[in-house]
């Protein structure tokens, strides 16, 4: 009879800490966490002073904690701690509040991470890990590349930045969020556009934002920098730039030609220059020369010439 009291005391006891245990995992709430690549977290507990021979129990998974990736416990007064293979020089404890540090976390070490700390009851801490990659700074350019507008056109800015595991893009107007985008296809990059109306009178304050869950990044916009107002006159000066250009081109071209041209003919003209006074001159010594002799000749006077008459007159005589 006593036997038997016994041997349902234990059945009993044993059913009341399975009860336990499952109220006490039922009643566990779960510690959802966001964490970016790369950081060093903590799992903290809330539990204190726990006591110096519990055993304390760490268990991992991708949906629900079934691997012991911990296990540290009092033997003979002395603590002995076991780390998974996975885990090695990762993990740190805190046996007062059982809390787990992670060192350099990465995106496959998101799951659920199950604390159990046995003593002469069962407590749990359950929590949800998250582990994003971290997000780039956004880029705002002006999407039709027209920095100046008149007062009758809008400005037309782009957002872009890069895309990963639940990163939305979004442009906010002071504290309102007035667009928001993303894309599943994590290789195609994500852009969103704004139109601001009369730039030149906004006065309102822009941002863009990339994020995930667990971080994000903004940059401002600067209005006056990417999109200033005119009155129409700049655009219409850059549409005749072409025709400008082009007719000044060809201003300079008959210029040019001309030039050669003059330069050209100068050029001819000098090399035949010298052979027009060496014929003058020659022509002229000739004429002189002529004017000399006919000059000679009218000096001859009659005198001069009689005796030549004389003297044949006589020598005929004398025949």
């Amino acid at each position: 009879m006593v036997v038997n009291i016994s041997a349902g005391n234990r059945i009993l006891c044993t059913f009341l800490l399975l009860l336990c245990c499952l109220l006490c995992a039922a009643g566990d709430e779960t510690v959802t966490l966001q964490e970016v690549e790369g950081t060093t977290i903590t799992l903290h507990t809330g539990i204190t002073g726990i006591q110096s021979d519990a055993q304390i129990l760490w268990f991992y998974g991708p949906e629900k904690g079934e691997e012991n990736i911990l296990n540290s416990q009092v033997f003979n007064g002395k603590t002995v701690t076991e780390i998974s293979e996975r885990f090695k020089e990762r993990l740190q404890l805190d046996r007062i509040s059982g809390a787990l540090t992670i060192r350099n976390i990465i995106r496959n070490l998101s799951g659920v991470y199950l604390l159990q700390v046995l003593t002469g009851r069962l407590s749990s801490r359950t929590f949800s890990v998250s582990v994003y990659a971290p997000v780039s700074a956004p880029v705002i350019r002006n999407q039709r590349g027209k920095r100046s507008v008149s007062s009758a056109e809008p400005c037309f800015l782009l957002c872009s930045g890069e895309n990963g595991e639940d990163v939305k893009l979004s442009w906010y107007r002071e504290n309102e969020r007035i667009s928001i985008t993303n894309n599943t296809d994590l290789s195609v990059p994500l852009n969103l556009t704004l139109q601001i109306q009369h730039p030149e009178n906004n006065r309102n304050s822009y941002i863009c934002v990339s994020a995930n869950p667990a971080i994000n990044k903004t940059t401002s916009l600067n209005i006056a920098q990417l999109c200033y107002y005119n009155s129409g006159q700049t655009d219409r000066s850059l549409q005749l730039l072409p025709a400008l250009i082009s007719a000044g081109l060809f201003v300079l071209l008959i210029i040019f030609v001309s030039v050669w041209i003059f330069l050209k003919y100068e050029t001819q003209t000098m090399s035949e220059k010298p052979e027009e006074l060496t014929y003058a001159d020659v022509k002229i010594s000739a004429h002189s020369e002529e004017r000399v002799k006919e000059e000679e000749n009218s000096r001859i006077t009659p005198v001069e010439a009689e005796p030549d008459s004389v003297v044949y007159s006589h020598v005929k005589r004398n025949i």
